[in-house]
């Protein structure tokens, strides 16, 4: 968080955006703030969408991982990226697949929550 003194005559930091109380916050902050609550918002959807589909089901059990996600959003980047990594990263594919194996709620879910404890408000005294 970038502040500014009351006696302090420099800005320190580029962007300073400011808040209901005496204070300034990075501009930096509020857009982590604004991701984390999209990847959060993002989970809460897919986990969702994995209880509906799971219910249409009779009760059998449906996750989307993070590859059919982007498989659905976009199959032929998807493709072309599990090339790549085979290709041109062939030492880190058994760690690229395994992350594209997480459940899509479980990655955006854990992310968003880390984004919005690193970045969430500071409250008390200051």
């Amino acid at each position: 968080m970038v502040r500014v003194g009351p006696t302090q005559g420099q800005l320190v930091g580029a962007i300073l955006v400011r808040t209901g109380r005496a204070g300034y916050v990075s501009a930096m902050a509020v857009l982590m703030r604004l991701v984390s609550l999209i990847l959060i918002v993002t989970a809460l959807m897919l986990l969702g969408a994995d209880a509906v589909t799971s219910l249409e089901r009779g009760g059998e059990l449906t996750v989307r991982t993070l590859g059919t996600v982007w498989g659905l959003v976009h199959p032929a980047s998807l493709n072309h990226f599990k090339d790549w990594v085979q290709n041109h990263a062939a030492f880190m594919a058994h760690g690229v697949y395994s992350f594209l194996a997480l459940p899509g709620w479980a990655a955006t879910g854990v992310l968003g929550v880390i984004l919005a404890f690193l970045f969430g408000r500071r409250l008390g005294p200051e």
